[in-house]
């Protein structure tokens, strides 16, 4: 089991994906939290279950599984509703987590949870916090070029999130993510190095005869 938790998360449009990509082709354990909470909530799981006796049916689709933009819709606009459904999901998925991570090989391993920092559920799961950043104009393109979104849309979305001075102020860690790809590796490859190097020293043991 990894000694050390690093929790990635950014903005929308960040790149978080692509950065979790670059840490997990150097070998290191990733587990998403968005994965995690699509398993526990398909159909037959107990997410699902928790959902529709509590919620109601009218939250499934055609195909039996929730309609998570139904669902989503009317928790970006009903925040009793939105607390209600967390404390559905919540809890699976942080037990689902604790047996992801307690699978890990590596030194330390990567949780990737885009909104860390602002439901602070698995904050405290983490040992460090590392930031993906780019401006927000950049956020702002990248979303509507892959989805399709108007720039209002994008906004709206972003409004949900901590402003990005405020996420890179709680970060212990930062990759520029503003430039192309290729930028990317190198920081990285520091990051790696370091996160190791953290690693190795929390799995010391203590010499209790040392004050």
């Amino acid at each position: 089991m990894a000694s050390l938790v690093v929790g990635l998360t950014g903005g929308i449009g960040s790149g978080k994906s692509r950065v979790a990509a670059a840490f997990a082709a150097r070998g290191v354990d990733v587990l998403d939290a968005d994965d995690v909470a699509h398993a526990v909530s398909r159909r037959g799981a107990p997410g699902h279950r928790a959902v529709v006796q509590a919620l109601g049916p009218e939250f499934v689709g055609a195909d039996g599984e929730l309609d998570r933009a139904k669902l989503r819709d009317r928790a970006f606009v009903d925040h009793a509703f939105r607390r209600r459904l967390e404390a559905l999901l919540h809890p699976l998925i942080a037990a689902r987590i604790e047996d992801g991570i307690a699978l890990w090989h590596g030194p330390y391993g990567l949780l990737v949870v885009p909104l860390l920092l602002e439901r602070g559920g698995l904050r405290s799961r983490v040992a460090r916090v590392l930031v993906v950043d780019c401006p927000e104009d950049e956020q702002i393109r990248r979303v509507r070029l892959r989805s399709g979104l108007a720039e209002d849309e994008v906004r709206a979305i972003m409004a949900t999130q901590l402003p990005r001075a405020e996420r890179l102020a709680q970060a212990d860690d930062v990759i520029d993510n503003a430039g192309p790809d290729t930028d990317i590796e190198p920081q990285v490859d520091r990051l790696d190095r370091r996160y190791r190097e953290l690693a190795q020293r929390a799995s010391r043991p203590v010499d209790p005869r040392k004050p």
